[in-house]
């Protein structure tokens, strides 16, 4: 399941689906042929990966959806700023009560195919990875009692993770936390979106446009000009972007995460 479009993590793919019921099973393979049509392989393989995610999310109350930036198809450990931000999302979820599960959504299939129906769906502003990724969360809120769902993001993640937001506008169980969204983009932000374009230590470049900046320090970084005052970043591993570096450890994404998640989810019994 790791090479497809879909969770690549947590590992769902020796799980046991006797215990599903029998209507969650038949709701799966309805959407499934709406979203796959009459491909058996590709439909079987949906299929699978919506019953999963319903064993997997069926013990908890809080389930986050995680997008990655740049191509879609990063492990938690290829993003460490967003790996300590989950980690500080799972904590103040188990503080208020809750037992939360994080799943990584990738979005994008490998090889240079994969890359070139990301920038195409990217450009169009994801009109089918956001629907995929909406009838994922509306599949697992059908069908677990009070389950509330995050869909986080990052970078060109945050992109995918609005759309979503728009087609769930109604489902006042769906939350979004978001950071650093790429400057061509204007998002939608619900009431129960946190977007933040800032770390609290300066203005994040990409999300600005300050495309000179970019490219100033691009510069100076293949030089070995960049002097440890220099303001972290990146695009594409290779775009130094000042200012887009998000983590657990600046005080201005803790503290506004943890307001967040306060202020919407204090109250658990």
């Amino acid at each position: 399941m790791a090479k497809e479009i879909g969770i690549q993590e947590p590992d769902l793919s020796a799980l046991d689906y006797s215990s599903v019921p029998q209507s969650v099973i038949d709701d799966a393979v309805t959407m499934a042929t709406q979203m796959v049509g009459d491909s058996q392989e590709k439909l079987q393989l949906f299929v699978d990966q919506l019953l999963a995610t319903y064993l997997e999310a069926n013990d908890s109350d809080v389930v986050v959806f995680f997008n990655s930036g740049g191509w879609g198809w990063n492990m938690t450990e290829e993003t460490p700023g967003w790996s300590s931000i989950l980690d500080g999302i799972r904590l103040q979820l188990e503080k208020l009560g809750y037992r939360p599960l994080v799943l990584n959504y990738r979005r994008t299939g490998g090889g240079f195919t994969g890359c070139i129906r990301e920038f195409v769906e990217g450009a169009r502003r994801y009109p089918n990875k956001s629907r995929d990724l909406a009838e994922r969360v509306a599949f697992l809120t059908d069908h677990i009692p009070d389950l509330r769902v995050i869909v986080a993001g990052e970078s060109t993640g945050t992109v995918i993770s609005d759309k979503t937001m728009v087609i769930l506008k109604d489902r006042t169980e769906v939350f979004s936390i978001q950071t650093g969204t790429p400057f061509w983009h204007r998002p939608v932000v619900l009431e129960r979106t946190l977007l933040m374009n800032s770390n609290g230590r300066g203005v994040d470049t990409f999300s600005y446009g300050n495309v000179p900046a970019m490219v100033w320090a691009t510069v100076k970084g293949w030089l070995g000009m960049l002097g440890p005052e220099e303001n972290p970043g990146n695009v594409l591993s290779w775009l130094r972007a000042p200012g887009h570096d998000y983590s657990w450890q600046y005080p201005g994404i803790h503290q506004a995460v943890t307001d967040f998640l306060d202020a919407n989810f204090r109250g658990k019994d």
